[in-house]
């Protein structure tokens, strides 16, 4: 699979230096499939969805309703109706937090997350336990940066029923370690607790199949999966969707609406408010179709292991550096590489690297508590894509190596 052709991209130069992009974990650059099918929509098929019966009207809710089908697909969701259309992941998990915790939380109840979670994860549990009395509960991650299924276990049984709801990441961005969330959803369910899946790294590095997995909600960004910004999935089981408030009023999400009471659409439409984007819900099914094929490309899975193991080694060999997140099983590290450097600063590195054309993240990454608990308060990220190449590793790894060199 000729992968780099398609994504136009990566065939920049960025001062006068080809474009090495090892941002993958914020964003991940678009195919030209999503690029043109996102230009045709908006040329030649833009109108309200769901709302008017005229051609353009339709057209663009049968492009909606196929991405949703698509996604459905990915993910083995059961039905159409356990997939909710969001602006990403932040919005997936807000909508939780809101609705959810709105039913089924109350004062000296608990919601319990791990010490890894992007702040997506974190914040609006916050708000949500500010708002009833709640509170959150921690659950660690040991100098590795891995999580135990046995600690959350006995969390669980000492917390007497008081824990409400589970929500962990299926791979941290800071860490790149696939957490154990089968053995996590298990667990919590043992207690009779649900639990919600962050899967903004894990849709685009591990399959998912909701059913299997039987996580309670699943939650990921389009963004990071090769279909424009300003799109996310909330899958959700129907007992849960049904039993939570809307999270948003105003158009589309009614049945029927009078001053004195209104009453709701079915799901999905419940969740989703307004007028949404339909041309990046659309966009899922050419960025999906490129995410499966590179994803069953022995070839690329090969490179990409070769990849991670080459950086591994390499990083693991300069002076003063230091990796957040080795497992135990090195097969559950993705190719996503946190890491400080003694006596040279992130984003002096970050910026350096840019002037050689090399993208990488430096700072808090979205994830202060778990970088206070390294010892740390900003960390480089450098974080690949099936489109990256070992030769882009080998340039990144001689352009670092200088950075340090001329900041030390």
């Amino acid at each position: 699979m000729d992968v780099r052709s398609l994504f136009p991209a990566l065939d920049r130069q960025v001062y006068g230096k080809p474009l090495i992009y090892f941002d993958n974990a914020a964003t991940a650059q678009r195919p030209l499939p999503v690029l043109e099918l996102q230009q045709r929509l908006c040329v030649e098929a833009n109108g309200n969805i769901h709302r008017a019966i005229h051609f353009l009207s339709a057209e663009a809710t049968d492009r909606y309703e196929a991405g949703r089908e698509v996604v459905r697909r990915y993910l083995n969701a059961p039905a159409r109706e356990n997939v909710v259309f969001t602006s990403g992941t932040t919005a997936s998990v807000n909508l939780v937090a809101t609705c959810f915790c709105q039913r089924f939380l109350g004062s000296g109840d608990r919601i319990l997350i791990s010490e890894a979670e992007h702040h997506s994860n974190l914040v609006p549990w916050q708000l949500a336990c500010q708002r009833c009395g709640a509170s959150l509960e921690v659950l660690p991650v040991d100098e590795r940066g891995e999580l135990s299924p046995g600690e959350l276990d006995r969390r669980l049984q000492a917390a007497a029923g008081r824990i409400k709801l589970v929500a962990v990441a299926h791979i941290s961005n800071v860490l790149g370690i696939v957490n154990p969330v089968r053995e996590i959803v298990e667990t919590a369910h043992r207690h009779g607790v649900p639990v919600l899946i962050d899967g903004a790294q894990g849709i685009v590095h591990e399959p998912v199949d909701v059913q299997a997995l039987d996580c309670d909600f699943y939650a990921f960004s389009g963004h990071k999966i090769y279909a424009p910004t300003g799109i996310g999935v909330l899958y959700g089981k129907t007992e849960y969707l049904d039993a939570m408030p809307p999270y948003m009023g105003g158009g589309e999400m009614i049945d029927t609406v009078t001053f004195e009471k209104t009453t709701y659409a079915p799901l999905p439409l419940k969740f989703e408010a307004g007028t949404q984007n339909y041309v990046a819900a659309a966009c899922f099914v050419p960025a999906l179709e490129v995410a499966r094929a590179m994803a069953e490309d022995a070839d690329l899975q090969t490179a990409q292991r070769a990849m991670r193991d080459y950086l591994l080694e390499e990083l693991g060999k300069i002076d003063g550096l230091r990796i957040y997140g080795l497992p135990r099983d090195p097969e559950r590290k993705i190719p996503l590489f946190s890491f400080s450097v003694e006596g040279a600063f992130p984003a002096d590195l970050a910026q350096i690297l840019d002037k050689a054309g090399i993208a990488v993240r430096s700072g808090h990454v979205c994830a202060e508590p778990l970088l206070h608990r390294y010892g740390q308060t900003s960390i480089l990220r450098a974080s690949l894509a099936p489109y990256n190449t070992l030769a882009e590793c080998e340039a990144f790894v001689a352009a670092l190596r200088r950075a340090i060199n001329m900041l030390r």
